[in-house]
């Protein structure tokens, strides 16, 4: 039995298959984030050795020359950005919403360190980011993620993703979309303290000698507590709707990235 009998094109295949899988993977949120390298490694190993039977590259997509290569690198990180912003702007919309609602409370002065990038947010920011992301993965979110990886086999070639018009245009309207969703997450919170400090002035003016700002304080705070289990529900709706939705928003940002001959 010869062990060192084997076919040059399946070896090319399986690496550009990791490839794909170890540009595009950790570029995405969870997956890339603030994980050990040992785990990352082992992750890319089991998803690519589960993977290349079923989806993988022919190796005539392997680069000749060394510049192709790098251009077929920046062809696949352009595939994971784009793929992660799509959930990124999910998560900025929840932390808009956050800020907005923290400084609503009085919480202005009151931060949180972000473990994942080690800088300071809002503590409302950092509550609700947290329980978005425990919604998302709760509903499998992260699945979602790995699908739209198997699916990108079949529609986009190795590096063949390119900041086009209409994919820059998708991506606008994202971001659109994210800061009307910040203030949609935080408009029931907002509503309720502009009607605790509508309160608190008509008091002021009926009853002069209260000391309305030591009174106002605690109120606002306990008020907007109330109101921010409220709209846990309302986010959870929020979250449950983007990742019905993912899958078709994956497949329309990879086909506006490719372009046919």
């Amino acid at each position: 039995m010869d062990l060192f009998h084997f076919d040059p094109r399946t070896v090319i295949s399986f690496f550009l298959t990791l490839f794909r899988i170890s540009v595009v993977l950790f570029v995405m949120p969870f997956f890339g984030d603030n994980i050990p390298n040992v785990i990352k490694a082992t992750l890319l190993l089991v998803l690519t050795l589960a993977v290349w039977p079923a989806l993988s590259f022919p190796a005539s997509y392997f680069p000749a020359h060394p510049a192709s290569l790098v251009a077929m690198f920046a062809g696949e990180l352009v595939l994971g950005m784009a793929l992660g912003i799509i959930v990124r702007m999910l998560i900025a919309a929840v932390q808009i919403g956050g800020a907005i609602i923290n400084f609503q409370m009085g919480f202005s002065m009151v931060n949180a360190v972000d473990p994942l990038t080690g800088q300071q947010e809002p503590v409302t920011t950092h509550f609700l980011y947290m329980c978005t992301m425990l919604t998302f993965l709760t509903l499998n979110g992260h699945l979602h993620l790995i699908r739209a990886l198997g699916n990108s086999f079949e529609i986009v070639p190795p590096g063949g993703l390119f900041l086009t018009p209409q994919l820059m245009t998708e991506v606008m309207l994202f971001a659109k979309q994210m800061f009307i969703l910040g203030v949609r997450i935080a408009a029931p919170v907002i509503l309720a303290l502009f009607l605790v400090d509508l309160a608190l002035a008509l008091i002021s003016k009926m009853a002069p000698q209260m000391n309305i700002l030591t009174m106002g304080f605690p109120l606002k705070i306990m008020v907007g507590f109330l109101f921010l289990t409220f709209i846990m529900e309302l986010m959870s709706e929020y979250v449950t709707s983007f990742i019905g939705a993912m899958d078709a928003v994956f497949l329309n940002i990879m086909k506006l990235g490719v372009i046919h001959p």
